[in-house]
């Protein structure tokens, strides 16, 4: 018999941790966090993490598991994640992930093969060589043609990992979908969304709010502790723009603006993900969310598919 996981994902600021804690509560679960950023220790409002009063109503996985300066990967959380779901189904709850990054879900469920790229020695000699003619910047912006997502977590002027990235790449798919007939679980997968303008009038107003809950003063104490601005969860939304702004390269009111934006198109991503999961089953959230209905049709389908009492 496969494990049983059930999943609530969708775009940031749309209420999947109020519906993840909700039915874990109703349904004996425990909450295995899909979020990229969740793992770290000290980054509680850029991060939107759950209260600690939210974090003890119920067993929370892969949340401040890490210190701000590590890294954390899809390949960390697929393996994290697999002798949790393992773990907890034995011991007779209901695994439950929620998160919005669509690769860490997709790559989990689908039971994605991570492959070692093997390094080319004549591509990193041309591309060394093209940094030293025309500078880290232009490097940066090959890679950032190439793989977005890997040149915003990077540094132009961290040109060993920017070749590793463009070699990565060059090398192939960084990531090759196991060819398996089936799931190794037994799964359902709920998705939260809303119509765009309502979901970023959301965003522009949870943005607000991390402000005034301190993210300035949350970015600014861990810059003093001695954490860099170039590793991977400072170069994220929020303490990016935020330590723009510390560091005096632009105002508060266009880190804030730059912050929003990126918030946006965040989002905007997400839902790309999430088109290549058409097993996702969608429940639309209101302007004005009602919360209860959605958890009451969301527990009715778990408890159908997983028989639950």
């Amino acid at each position: 018999m496969k494990p049983k996981v059930a999943v609530i994902l969708g775009p940031t600021a749309t209420g999947k941790s109020h519906c993840g804690i909700a039915l874990a509560k109703r349904l004996n679960g425990e909450i295995i966090s899909g979020d990229s950023m969740l793992v770290y220790q000290k980054m509680n409002i850029g991060t939107a993490k759950p209260s600690a009063e939210e974090l003890a109503e119920v067993t929370h996985h892969l949340v401040d598991i890490l210190p701000p300066d590590a890294e954390f990967s899809v390949v960390d959380f697929k393996e994290k994640a697999e002798k949790l779901i393992i773990d907890i189904n034995e011991r007779g709850k209901l695994p439950i992930i929620v998160g919005g990054t669509g690769l860490y879900i997709k790559a989990l469920l689908e039971n994605y093969e991570f492959n070692a790229v093997e390094e080319c020695s004549e591509l990193r000699q041309e591309l060394e060589a093209f940094a030293k003619a025309h500078g880290n910047s232009a490097l940066h912006e090959k890679l950032q043609m190439l793989d977005p997502d890997a040149a915003s977590r990077l540094h132009a002027n961290d040109v060993r990992r920017i070749i590793r990235a463009i070699e990565a790449v060059r090398g192939g798919e960084k990531i090759t979908h196991k060819k398996a007939e089936e799931w190794p679980y037994d799964a359902v997968v709920l998705g939260l969304r809303m119509e765009r303008e309502n979901l970023y009038a959301r965003i522009n107003a949870r943005v607000d709010k991390m402000l005034s809950d301190g993210l300035i003063e949350e970015t600014e104490k861990l810059l003093e502790s001695g954490v860099s601005p170039d590793v991977q969860s400072m170069r994220s939304i929020g303490y990016r723009q935020i330590t723009w702004y510390l560091q005096g390269q632009m105002d508060k009111a266009a880190a804030v603006e730059k912050l929003k934006q990126a918030t946006r198109n965040f989002a905007k991503r997400q839902f790309t993900w999430y088109r290549q999961m058409p097993y996702i089953e969608w429940f639309d959230v209101g302007k004005e969310p009602v919360y209860e209905k959605i958890i009451e049709d969301m527990q009715q389908m778990l408890v159908e598919k997983f028989k639950l009492r």
